[in-house]
């Protein structure tokens, strides 16, 4: 985000601010943005990092188009990764009312309401927080899709219920098959840091 009047002063020449210090102001980022929420400790709520880690075994394929990161449960903090990109690929446990291990590819109308949709998971905030602040403060990626599944269990365990890992590789082949048409649509845009 930008700064202004004494912080901007107080910020090195050739630098922008963020979270964590000072990044230099000209990095050009990745123009996709594959992001995996979730709580590991939460049983189904860490399916978005489990999707995260398969899909990022296969990274080089997507070469320096797709920037992959784990925002596990940091809410809106994340403002800043989803700013200034041109899409956004969102991995998370998706509660649409569905039967367990339903997999979910959200997109335009979906992804809208999806906005306006209250936290189903023990993580700070959700993918619809995210996207409606990201709008609300004029950041909003010029394509957004949302992959998951629906949760059986979100409760204090380690590891996805058996209902949900049987919906792994189908929401994993739905994911990949997205990402590739974002990277066929922004492959080699530029995208500056929000």
């Amino acid at each position: 985000m930008p700064t202004s009047g004494l912080a901007e002063a107080l910020v090195p020449t050739g630098m922008r601010a963020t979270t964590g210090g000072f990044t230099p102001a000209a990095v050009s980022r990745p123009p996709i943005l594959v992001l995996g929420l979730g709580n590991l400790l939460l049983r189904d709520d860490g399916l978005g990092l489990e999707l995260l880690a398969e899909m990022s075994k296969n990274a080089v394929l997507w070469g320096d188009q797709v920037a992959f990161v784990d925002g596990g449960t940091q809410g809106l903090m994340l403002l800043e990764e989803v700013g200034g990109r041109p899409a956004v690929l969102i991995l998370d446990a998706v509660d649409r009312g569905a039967a367990p291990g339903t997999v979910h590819a959200l997109r335009d109308r979906a992804v809208t309401e999806c906005r306006v949709s209250r936290s189903t998971t023990a993580h700070e905030g959700n993918a619809g927080e995210l996207l409606a602040a990201a709008a609300l403060v004029g950041e909003s990626p010029q394509e957004v899709a949302v992959v998951g599944v629906q949760p059986a269990q979100v409760a204090t365990g380690i590891g996805l219920s058996e209902t949900v890992q049987k919906s792994v590789r189908p929401a994993l082949l739905q994911a990949q098959s997205i990402l590739s048409e974002m990277i066929a649509r922004y492959a080699y845009v530029s995208s500056s840091p929000g």
